[in-house]
């Protein structure tokens, strides 16, 4: 009897039309269709956005996206205790690592910024309670038209990073925010156009979080 193969996911018929950079590179289109706008609940997880996207500054998402399993080789999996504990020969030993971004700020940075999230996690329970109180529990539904109506920072971006700086994080100026802000669905920036815009649209029944107080 011939095994029954499950046959492949059938993409939705309007999967074409997507946001114009989420075709430019095989790793951009994965990306695209599987990650970015996705809303992200999960610490770990978030730190490695929040990583990546400080050693993004400067240069290509792209760039970034191709080491990204050279990062995770390399930070213990974006564990925040364990890169908590990281000391100078650890540090050391990631600036002769040529699968990672090897700037000794962004990587001193990292190992601090584990240490700031942390603490995050012992005053909110979760950096996931924090980091989702600045769009008050659910994504910022937008609706942007075209790639050049996206900003490349927003008040909440603003208030993120203002906080974040204040406990003592790096790498986390308003524009790198607002771009992590976007990769994890804090707020939805595929353009109206884009089949992901109405798949990441509005979902009934999310709790709706506590705001930050001004600090």
């Amino acid at each position: 009897m011939a095994t029954q193969r499950t046959p492949a996911p059938v993409p939705p018929p309007d999967s074409s039309r997507r946001c114009g950079w989420g075709t430019s590179t095989p790793e951009y289109l994965r990306y695209h269709d599987r990650e970015w706008g996705v809303p992200v609940h999960d610490d770990r997880k978030l730190f490695e956005f929040l990583i990546l996207e400080g050693a993004q500054a400067g240069l290509s998402w792209i760039t970034i996206l191709r080491k990204r399993a050279a990062y995770r080789r390399a930070f213990d999996g974006f564990d925040p205790r364990k890169v908590a504990r990281y000391d100078r020969r650890r540090i050391a030993k990631l600036l002769e690592d040529d699968g990672i971004v090897r700037n000794r700020l962004k990587i001193e940075s990292a190992v601090s910024n584990a240490r700031a999230f942390l603490a995050v996690q012992r005053e909110f329970g979760s950096f996931d309670r924090y980091v989702w109180s600045f769009v008050v529990g659910a994504p910022k539904q937008n609706a942007r038209k075209s790639l050049r109506e996206i900003p490349p920072r927003t008040a909440e971006s603003d208030a993120l990073s203002r906080d974040l700086k204040q406990r003592g994080f790096r790498f986390v100026g308003s524009t790198i925010c607002y771009a992590f802000m976007q990769a994890v669905g804090l707020v939805n920036d595929h353009v109206v156009t884009c089949f992901r815009h109405r798949a990441l649209g509005p979902k009934p029944g999310r709790a709706r979080g506590r705001s930050i107080p001004a600090r």
